[in-house]
């Protein structure tokens, strides 16, 4: 019915329900609560990186990350299911919420995890895993966030274009809509560390973040 390369037209998408998806609220890795409010002064931001799964264990490994989830975010549908993302029909991104402390660490060092684990030059898909919901896409929640992601795009491309490597694919939108994903996904790497992770950089060092 849909494209999974291809986003649906909004009238297309699929409709999804009122109420969201019954999901565990509770870190399965350091026992905070996956749900706001998070304690002042903390930062929020989301990143997709192709499959949710490996990503958000990239994230929660961070020195000053105080909590991750993974959920469906950038597209049409209100509170979907994996299966509807899964047929392209939603037009959703396979996303990891991000919660830091500022004191420790930054948006930049996040964005160069986010970079420095995926391809962000291969469009609607993450290596084998192909369709919208594997697309390259930061998604700040402040217009700070957004000129600090925009900046690192320009930076990195350089890095890349030097490197030999294509265009940078990567979408950047402020204040998207954002569903937390089944628990059985939360954190489904430490859950499962036998379970799939197809997480892979270029190799190539993103300049912005870690910087004395």
């Amino acid at each position: 019915m849909f494209t999974k390369t291809q986003f649906p037209n909004s009238d297309k998408a699929l409709k999804g329900r009122p109420n969201p998806l019954n999901v565990e609220p509770i870190h399965f890795v350091n026992g905070n609560n996956i749900f706001a409010p998070f304690p002042d002064g903390f930062e929020t931001a989301y990143f997709g990186m192709g499959c949710f799964w490996g990503a958000e264990r990239k994230f929660w490994q961070q020195d000053g990350v105080y909590v991750t989830a993974v959920g469906y975010g950038a597209g049409f549908t209100q509170n979907p299911t994996y299966e509807e993302v899964c047929t392209g029909g939603t037009a959703h991104n396979e996303l990891v919420l991000v919660v830091w402390d500022p004191k420790i660490t930054n948006y930049e060092n996040l964005i160069k995890v986010f970079f420095e684990n995926h391809d962000p030059t291969q469009g609607m898909r993450q290596g084998g895993d192909i369709g919208t919901q594997y697309r390259s896409g930061l998604y700040p929640t402040t217009q700070s966030q957004k000129q600090i992601a925009i900046k690192a795009i320009e930076e990195y491309q350089t890095q890349l274009s030097n490197a030999g490597f294509g265009k940078i694919t990567t979408e950047v939108v402020e204040n998207i809509p954002f569903y937390y994903a089944e628990t059985y996904h939360q954190q489904y790497l430490a859950k499962n560390p036998d379970g799939y992770c197809g997480l892979g950089g270029l190799g190539v060092s993103c300049p912005i973040g870690l910087k004395t």
